[in-house]
């Protein structure tokens, strides 16, 4: 193996430690370029948010092994972090505590990579010559040479738009001062924005839906706080998860409580409401769907939830292969595909299934899903660590599986919905003793159910 290796790592979230770790680990030089101020800048944007997985599943076994010398109390491995807690807890002592604090550079934002010699045209002798990461720090820009490059920068940064044909809604840009994007803390530090407003949220994963509760919450405590939801989809009910089939019961838990809201009619529901326009109106905002003389609904705020797209920008020197929908790995991308699958998990993959026509050069983390939704914190760790050990030159640890992960409960294939116990139209939405929203209305019709329980 060649332990000598400079291996330069784009971002300073969970999965970029966990690949700076594994990368030290391999006797190898980690260089981890972030473009936030701190280590785990992305997460400092939600850590109000409670993740689905436990601690077990959010903390790399590479990480913990740096850890263990400095006196670091692991967490509950079964309790639930806020993304804060996640910083407190874990990120920030990985980052500045142990040999890490030594390769990350922050305020480091890559702005281009390329080949040192080789334009994207020329091939070769191309995998030989080191990889060119170019980076402002503030100072000017600089340059970094690396023998593998594994951007883990994420998708953070790059939220999807409000428009339902994937550009932004006309009027989008000139309203911004009313839209904001991902999961703002309503209930928190930007309570005074959404308190006694009417705030619509557009989206059907679960950013969106963790948001609709705490505004549901947030109408408890103030009054005039109305919740609106905007979904592009006919069906409510796809957006309920697996409820008990769920085996991360956090993640179950949720679509089970939002099941319950929407059927108490606490929240509004628009349904097949693609946006098309957006506008002011008498001071407040005018979401229209469709053509301009389509429906239209009149709120205070909008929040965006639709996901997240990864940036290009700077790879634009590389060779990658990429599907052309997901925007993954195309080795990936088929078992993602929101398309096909609206599962929570995917089965463990690594460098195989993340490389690039470019050798050296890995995508991995959130920002490997392309524009799929899902994915988890540990499913990234088993990417890098399988990275790691393609780049130090172990095959065979690179191409084994050592991540089991936890089923979502029901999911689609092709637009049949299937689940391990057979439940369809998630969690049932009143009747306690019924499995599943067949169950229930089979049970309401008179029949002893629809037999998947």
């Amino acid at each position: 193996m060649d332990d000598g290796k400079t291996v330069a790592i784009i971002g300073a979230g969970p999965v970029g430690l966990a690949a700076a770790a594994h990368v030290l680990e391999r006797g190898m030089s980690p260089i981890v370029l972030e473009a936030g101020p701190e280590a785990g800048h992305a997460v400092r944007q939600w850590q109000h948010v409670q993740l689905f997985s436990p601690w077990e599943y959010n903390v790399d076994k590479a990480a913990a092994r740096l850890l263990a010398p400095t006196g670091w109390n692991s967490p509950d491995p079964q309790s639930y972090p806020t993304g804060g807690e996640l910083l407190e807890r874990y990120l920030t002592p990985l980052a500045t505590r142990t040999q890490l604090c030594e390769t990350i550079r922050t305020s480091s934002r890559v702005t281009a990579i390329s080949r040192v010699g080789f334009d994207k045209a020329k091939t070769k002798g191309r995998e030989q010559a080191p990889f060119e990461i170019r980076y402002q720090n503030g100072k000017g820009p600089e340059v970094l040479r690396a023998d593998a490059v594994i951007d883990v920068s994420g998708t953070w940064f790059s939220p999807n738009p409000a428009g339902g044909n994937g550009l932004p809604a006309i009027g989008e840009q000139e309203r911004a001062d009313r839209i904001a994007y991902g999961m703002p803390d309503v209930r928190g530090a930007d309570r005074a924005r959404y308190a006694g407003k009417i705030v619509a949220v557009l989206g059907a994963g679960h950013s969106a839906v963790g948001t609709l509760i705490e505004l549901v919450h947030l109408a408890d405590e103030v009054p005039g706080t109305q919740p609106v939801w905007l979904l592009r989809g006919a069906d409510p009910a796809q957006a309920f998860g697996g409820g008990r089939n769920d085996k991360l019961a956090a993640r179950g838990e949720l679509g089970t409580a939002f099941a319950g809201l929407v059927a108490a009619g606490k929240i509004r529901v628009e349904t097949e409401f693609a946006v098309s326009h957006l506008s002011q109106s008498e001071g407040r905002l005018s979401i229209s769907a469709g053509a301009c003389c389509g429906r239209s609904v009149i709120v205070d705020e909008l929040i965006v939830a639709t996901g997240f797209r990864p940036d290009f920008s700077f790879l634009s020197e590389l060779r990658l292969r990429l599907d052309p929908a997901i925007e993954a790995p195309v080795a990936l991308a088929p078992l993602i595909d929101p398309n096909e699958h609206s599962c929570g998990t995917v089965r463990p993959h690594g460098a195989r299934e993340l490389a690039h026509d470019e050798p050296g050069f890995y995508l991995a983390g959130m920002k490997s899903y392309g524009r799929a939704p899902t994915f988890l914190m540990m499913t990234g760790y088993e990417q890098v660590r399988s990275i790691a050990a393609d780049i130090a030159g172990d095959k065979q640890a690179a191409a084994r599986v050592e991540l089991v992960l936890p089923e979502t409960g029901v999911c689609t294939r092709g637009g049949v919905e299937t689940a391990e116990a057979g439940c369809r139209g998630g969690p049932a939405r009143e009747d306690a003793s019924a499995c599943c929203v067949a169950d229930e209305t089979a049970k309401a019709s008179g029949a002893s159910g629809c037999g998947c329980s």
